[in-house]
């Protein structure tokens, strides 16, 4: 009876894991191929940055999110995507209001679940894991 528990608390384990990576993942994909669009440049020079930055942050976002998904990188991505949150954060909203209008609740949400995925790793229902030939330190 003992064992059947701690089986099923592993497997509720890793699939709340990857629900984790998933749910961060679609975010980032929906997020970064709508910055592909002409309306970030105006957006970018809006706030202060140059409109060479639209395309690497829209493929971070988008390739990151995938790559969040599949369970490859995941360490190496969230830490990309994590450094976005935080400029999203400080400069974009300017960390004024966690709530309301311009508020960076959600964007801190986002933060703290690839921060998750940073100190855990990809978790068992990953590609990383099937793998198994990646070294830690890149999965």
């Amino acid at each position: 009876m003992l064992a059947e528990a701690k089986f099923l608390e592993n497997k509720l384990h890793d699939i709340t894991h990857f629900g984790i990576r998933a749910a961060i993942g679609v975010i980032f994909i929906v997020q970064g191929s709508g910055k592909f669009g002409p309306d970030m440049a105006d957006f970018l020079t809006s706030i202060g940055l140059p409109v060479e930055m639209q395309i690497p942050i829209a493929l971070a976002e988008t390739i990151g999110g995938i790559l969040l998904i599949v369970g490859v990188l995941s360490r190496i991505s969230s830490s990309i995507l994590s450094i976005i949150m935080l400029g999203a954060i400080f400069h974009v909203k300017g960390a004024s209001n966690l709530v309301g209008e311009g508020g960076f609740a959600l964007d801190l949400m986002i933060l703290a679940g690839c921060l998750i995925v940073i100190v855990a790793g990809p978790g068992k229902v990953s590609i990383s894991h099937i793998a198994k030939k990646i070294p830690r330190f890149l999965q």
